[in-house]
């Protein structure tokens, strides 16, 4: 059995717990962080604390506080034995600053309150030395069936491309919802479209499955577009994302 500690107690500190308490092969030994109200959501099952000098032996160490708190946080460990791993998309592995280090870093969109299968979530793992690698690799397996081992320059990246497609995707649902409502239409009728569009990219690929006026070059549709708009900031948006479409498939139009 590993034992693991989870340091925070935000977003991903709560799902991961989750997925680990449904494991019998891995006991949350405790859960630290400074948010006294935040931790009563796992004391049912875990010892917690907000007393960071006394953070518990354990094989593995889950830092899964926001990045400018992942350094301070690791020093913290540094006379702990086990490994020391953060959660983050975006810093550098050698952030945490200690020999026995790595990444455990779960590439999804957490929200509270919304349940998750993690059986189903991508686990980026990365590790100092290949001992920490095997034994991050065992952690992801015991929750997940999608373990892929990733360096920290790609795993920036992988970060970028996953703000363009969720985090910007999802304000550009705000903004359709925002003009339904303007119009007293409900956002419901988009949601089959919403779906069909992340449907599609699972079979083919967004290149290949791009539609709509900008693809088409439809110039008279694209300027009737703009005039609707009163918003200057969707405008710029509709403009900008229109350009960068036409001039994607401008060999083709």
């Amino acid at each position: 059995m590993l034992s693991i500690v989870i340091v925070g107690t935000g977003n991903v500190a709560n799902h991961l717990f989750n997925a680990f308490t449904k494991s019998r092969e891995v006991k949350v030994a405790q859960v630290v962080g400074r948010n006294q109200d935040a931790l009563k959501s796992f004391g049912s099952t875990s010892a917690i604390s907000s007393d960071f000098t006394q953070i518990a032996d354990a094989d593995i160490y889950l830092v899964a506080v926001s990045d400018s708190a992942i350094a301070p946080v690791s020093k913290l460990l540094a006379k702990k034995s086990g490994i020391v791993a953060h959660t983050s998309g975006t810093v550098e592995m050698d952030v945490i600053g200690l020999e026995n280090c790595g990444v455990f870093y779960p590439l999804q969109t957490f929200t509270k309150g919304k349940m998750l299968d993690f059986t189903a979530i991508p686990i980026c793992i990365e590790a100092k030395h290949e001992s920490a690698l095997s034994v991050l690799r065992r952690l992801g397996n015991l929750i997940s069936d999608n373990i892929h081992e990733i360096d920290s320059n790609k795993r920036k990246r992988l970060h970028l491309a996953a703000v363009f497609a969720n985090n910007f995707t999802n304000h550009l649902y705000s903004i359709s919802e925002k003009i339904c409502e303007q119009e007293d239409l409900p956002f419901e009728l988009l949601q089959p479209l919403i779906l069909e569009t992340a449907e599609k990219v699972q079979s083919i690929s967004p290149r290949d499955a791009q539609t709509g006026p900008a693809r088409r070059n439809n110039k008279k549709t694209l300027e009737r577009h703009l005039n609707l708009l009163k918003d200057e900031k969707q405008t710029e948006l509709y403009a900008l994302f229109s350009e960068a479409i036409k001039k994607m498939y401008e060999e083709e139009l």
